[in-house]
């Protein structure tokens, strides 16, 4: 059971009169719990002389506010989300690195013998080399250029590889699948050596080099600066009334006897082996001379035989003849064989023996002045009652005072011309 007051009612039990203040507020309190609980908006309004509790939310009538209104808020906090932004896609390239080349070829070909000391080496790949690719190295160091023209490459060489080494070509990972191999030189070119020995006077030629290279006049040496190959220049006699049968013999570049004979009396100068081979020592001991400007001492010497009648011995020296004498060449069964030949041994007293084109044998000692120039031919010095026609067994025999003088002009290495 209810009681109605002011339009209202009370739930029943309610106090009345003095004893609604404290029920009334205690009503609020409530009201306000719930409020919090639930979430909800509280209004509270104020009129006199009674006051009225609304709450929303609960099952009373809301009254519209009429004259002051105090709202209590809830407070919101914005978070702000960025949204999620999809990666764009990478751009794709066109272009990659090209992939490294193999070696298809080279030369000289891996273990070569022998190979000039101005060759090229030459290397083919399989395709161009990739670009800022480092280049070949050469061990030991070689001085010279390297030139790349597409997939292939060329080294040439400026002052040659050392005669007699071995050259070991490694071509770098970066440039190619990498590769290792090794060549071997051969002695200096002929050319060279003939350069070498007209500078030092052991031909009886000059060499002018036109590439500025300085010979022995100047410093520095020729040798030093270009020790294997061979300048460009050109050769020229000389000495004055050169016999055409000592022009003949000389021939630029290639192997002849007039080169042979100079290399026999270098090696006699220097203590080698007079064998007339360019070898390692023998290249050491010349290249050595000529930074030395160690020229030849004695005069340019050339002997000429002839089996006219009456048979003489010329010798001609820087250019001259200067001296002559009668000579006895071979009888009929031991002739002197003709032709030309370099002056190998010798000896200022020596024992001669061999068998006579008619059975006689012989043993000669203390046979004086004697130059061995072809196998057991020689020009000496022997005792006969007459000079100028066939007598010996196959020498070339003088008055043994003339043959004295010849042999201070006849060193190894001299050439020796026999004509009949």
């Amino acid at each position: 059971m209810t009681r109605a007051t002011a339009g209202h009612e009370l739930p029943e039990g309610a106090p009345g009169g003095e004893e609604r203040g404290p029920y009334r507020a205690a009503m609020a309190a409530t009201a306000l719990l719930a409020l919090v609980a639930t979430g909800g908006l509280a209004s509270a309004k104020t009129t006199a002389p009674t006051r009225h509790l609304l709450a929303l939310g609960s099952q009373a009538s809301a009254v519209p506010p009429a004259t002051t209104t105090t709202a209590l808020t809830t407070t919101t906090t914005k978070v702000n989300v960025k949204p999620k932004v999809k990666p764009r896609p990478r751009p794709t390239t066109t272009t990659t690195a090209p992939p490294i080349p193999s070696v298809a070829s080279v030369t000289p070909k891996p273990g070569a013998i022998g190979v000039t000391t101005g060759s090229r080496i030459r290397i083919l790949l399989s395709r161009p080399a990739r670009p800022g690719a480092p280049l070949p190295l050469l061990v030991p160091p070689v001085t010279g250029e390297w030139s790349v023209n597409g997939a292939a490459l060329t080294f040439t060489p400026s002052s040659g590889y050392v005669p007699w080494s071995t050259v070991h070509v490694d071509i770098p990972a970066a440039l190619a699948r990498r590769r290792h191999w090794s060549f071997n030189v051969g002695p200096p070119p002929i050319l060279r050596v003939q350069q070498l020995l007209a500078e030092l006077h052991y031909l009886p030629l000059r060499f002018v080099p036109t590439t500025g290279v300085a010979g022995l006049a100047s410093a520095p040496a020729a040798a030093a600066l270009v020790p294997s190959v061979s300048q460009i220049g050109t050769f020229s006699w000389r000495y004055p009334n050169v016999p055409s049968s000592l022009s003949s013999l000389w021939s630029t570049g290639q192997d002849n006897i007039v080169t042979i004979g100079a290399i026999m009396h270098f090696e006699d100068r220097v203590n080698l082996a007079t064998d007339g081979m360019i070898e390692p020592q023998v290249w050491k001991a010349l290249t050595t001379a000529v930074a030395k400007r160690a020229v030849d001492p004695v005069p340019y010497d050339y002997l000429m035989v002839s089996e006219a009648l009456p048979e003489e011995l010329v010798v001609w020296q820087n250019g001259r003849d200067v001296y002559k004498s009668f000579a006895n060449t071979g009888v009929p069964g031991a002739t002197t064989a003709t032709g030309t030949w370099p002056v190998y041994s010798r000896f200022s007293s020596t024992t001669m023996q061999g068998t006579d084109p008619d059975g006689y044998h012989y043993d000669v000692t203390g046979v004086p002045w004697v130059a061995y120039f072809n196998g057991g031919d020689a020009v000496h010095g022997y005792w006969r009652y007459s000079y100028g026609y066939p007598q010996s067994n196959g020498c070339v025999e003088l008055p043994v005072e003339n043959a004295q003088v010849v042999w201070g002009m006849d060193p190894v290495g001299t050439l020796v011309t026999v004509t009949s």
